[in-house]
Parts: structure tokens; sequence; C-alpha cells
């Protein structure tokens, strides 16, 4: 974050560029960013994607296995069969229950560390346009989730403590 606030303010500075340039090259910057951030939780969502494939797959070996012993004692068909089962109910319930859940917290976890970032470009943004600070800060703060966002009595209370 230090670097994206220094890197963004110096190029503000020390060039001419117009302002819906440098605008433009931070919006570049925190799409960059998305991308990485946003890459682990795809990995685990194609692991995600296949599990179900390998419970069906465990499935169609059970069975194979489970017909190679037809004509034997019940007791063994019956358990062929349920290891079929729990491969299938295997593959479904990590990929459903446990893979799946990680890849879309992990999506979350990049959104809202993001959000910092496009907090930071609409304060950088409004400083640069000759609005106040307390105006470029309100641009900033409409920026965040409305969980994340603290009130504007809260935000103005601490504003004035710093």
């Amino acid at each position: 974050m230090v670097e994206f606030i220094a890197d963004n303010l110096r190029i503000l500075t020390t060039s001419n560029l117009a302002l819906h340039e440098i605008e433009a090259m931070m919006d570049s910057e925190i799409e960059t960013q998305m991308h990485e951030l946003s890459e682990p939780s795809h990995a685990i969502h194609r692991i995600a994607d296949g599990l179900p494939g390998f419970g069906i797959v465990a499935a169609v070996l059970g069975i194979v296995i489970t017909m190679q012993k037809l004509g034997g004692p019940p007791e063994e068909l019956g358990q062929s069969v349920a290891a079929a089962l729990v491969g299938t109910f295997l593959g479904i319930f990590v990929a459903y229950g446990f893979i799946g859940p990680m890849s879309t917290r992990l999506a979350s976890v990049a959104e809202e560390d993001i959000k910092m970032f496009e907090c930071v470009k609409a304060a950088i943004v409004a400083t640069s346009n000759g609005l106040p600070p307390q105006i470029a800060v309100e641009f900033a703060h409409k920026t965040l989730f409305s969980h994340d966002r603290p009130s504007f009595s809260e935000l103005e209370t601490h504003v004035r403590s710093r």
C-alpha cells in the first residue's frame, strides 16, 4: 500500500500527465493486483470443480469391482457397493463442503484487500481535483463496503483526533 501511494503521488507530482491518465494507470495497477490476489482462489476453485469427478470415478471403479464379485457372498457385494458410494460422497462433500467455500472465502478476501487500494485511489483523485481534504476523505470513505465503512460521525471523530 505504501508503494502504491508513494509511486502514484510521485508520478502525480513529477509528471505532466493529465489526472485522468494517472487515474487510468491506478486502475490498471488495481486490476493487476486483483488478478494476482485472485489466482489462489481460482486454483482452489478448479480443484473443487474436479473433486466430484473423482467421486464419480470412485463410484464407477467400485461398481466394476462389485461386478467382479457377483455370485459371491452378499456381504462382499455390500462392502463393494458401500465403498463406491463412499467415494462418490467424499468427492462431492469435500468439493462443496470444504474446498468450494475455501475458494469463495479467498475471493472475498481478495476483494476486501482491493477495496483498500480503491479507497486510496479515490482520495488521491479527489485531492488532485482540488477538493478539500475532508471531502476527499469522504470520497474515499464511500468506496468501502458498508460493513467496513465507519459512520460519518465515527470518521469525523477519528480524523479530528489525529
